[in-house]
């Protein structure tokens, strides 16, 4: 009974530093669809740090951001613990939550965005992206200033990607991390 009861602690155990890990540090996704290509390609794993998240600060510019699109929302830490895929598989919604997407941060807060010329300028000064798959066939009438504690994202594909320029801005709490190299494959963001 004893190394019994050793057991149950140890998986017990096991089982909350993977909650802990997966809540506050670091979690794979998966990339759903083709909005990121050519960067990244579907179905393609991907590694996240989630301290962005854990402490709330920005990420920089260009970087592959996993966000909650369910803007509209608040989030809190049952949302960061109902999306674990530990508590997704024992409940049986794995693979059934579409809210999360990556995407790649464009503008930050106070930035001025516009589209025009085929091309995405913010503050006045055409972006250098070597990264999107094709020229951007959106423009827009007017200039977009990205609210405080909020980022404008983009996908790589950008005639195919739901993003910023329909979901709206991303509340910091909605970022749920950021892509981290593939220590497997030493692919780089």
């Amino acid at each position: 009974m004893k190394e019994l009861m050793g057991w149950v602690r140890s998986i017990a155990f096991a089982i909350v530093f993977a909650l802990v890990l997966g809540i506050f540090v670091f979690q794979p996704y998966k990339v759903d669809g083709h909005s990121m290509d050519p960067t990244l390609q579907d179905q393609q794993r991907i590694y996240v740090s989630k301290l962005s998240h854990t402490f709330s600060y920005l990420p920089d510019y260009g970087d592959i951001v996993v966000i909650d699109s369910r803007v509209e929302r608040k989030r809190s830490l049952v949302d960061d613990v109902v999306s674990h895929p530990l508590v997704a598989l024992v409940t049986g919604k794995a693979d059934d939550d579409h809210s999360m997407y990556v995407k790649r941060v464009i503008g930050k807060p106070g930035d001025v965005l516009e589209f025009k010329d085929n091309q995405v300028y913010r503050n006045g000064t055409v972006l250098n992206e070597p990264y999107i798959k094709e020229t951007m066939e959106y423009v827009s009438d007017g200039k977009v200033t990205v609210p405080a504690n909020h980022i404008f994202v983009m996908g790589d594909n950008r005639n195919h990607s739901t993003d910023s320029r329909e979901i709206g801005f991303i509340p910091l709490d909605h970022i749920m991390g950021t892509m981290i190299q593939n220590p497997f494959t030493n692919e780089e963001k």
